[in-house]
């Protein structure tokens, strides 16, 4: 099974757990606080991926940071299943699927959006209204920027785009005029 398979499973069921017995905001704070600290602790990955460290002094590790960090007791409980079974190396891959997961029980989608100048925060709030006013569903937005553009924007919401462009416009009207001739 891959990687991406199994962080799926365990987040499928973390977040069910959570819906039911806590506040799935919070175990995702922690869940991706943990995950940051493990990506970004060399030492830390080493220990927890080595084959010849003992399974009982990973979760001796990840108890210390459980208590450590005052983990919610159900996230407490999934890193020490994952330390038993040796499969903390999926905890980067994790966060991220509960994450989205999460996004999705919240029905909120992301948005990336490109536009030629930044971004007002008020126009950012605009933005991400009207987007969530076309797709039926929360919007949480990030934006790019790209001169090319000209002005205007082109939002990607899941497998949507909104091109609403100068560029593509100007394209258009070439390719209209091209045809006339």
């Amino acid at each position: 099974m891959t990687t991406r398979a199994s962080a799926t499973r365990y987040a499928r069921a973390l977040l069910d757990v959570v819906i039911q017995e806590g506040d799935p905001e919070k175990v995702e704070q922690e869940l991706s606080a943990m995950a940051d600290l493990y990506s970004g602790t060399p030492e830390l990955q080493r220990a927890l991926k080595n084959p010849a460290v003992p399974v009982a002094a990973k979760r001796g590790i990840v108890e210390a940071l459980v208590a450590k960090t005052q983990s919610s007791p159900v996230l407490g409980k999934l890193l020490l299943m994952l330390a038993d079974r040796n499969l903390l190396v999926l905890l980067p891959e994790l966060a991220s699927v509960y994450n989205q997961r999460l996004m999705e029980h919240r029905k909120i989608d992301r948005a990336e959006v490109t536009t030629a100048l930044p971004l007002s925060p008020e126009q950012v709030t605009q933005f991400e209204q009207r987007l969530g006013a076309a797709t039926g569903r929360g919007v949480m937005m990030t934006t790019q920027l790209d001169p090319s553009l000209i002005g205007g924007a082109v939002a990607r919401v899941g497998s949507t785009v909104y091109d609403g462009s100068i560029a593509t416009q100007l394209d258009k009207l070439r390719e209209r005029l091209e045809e006339q001739r």
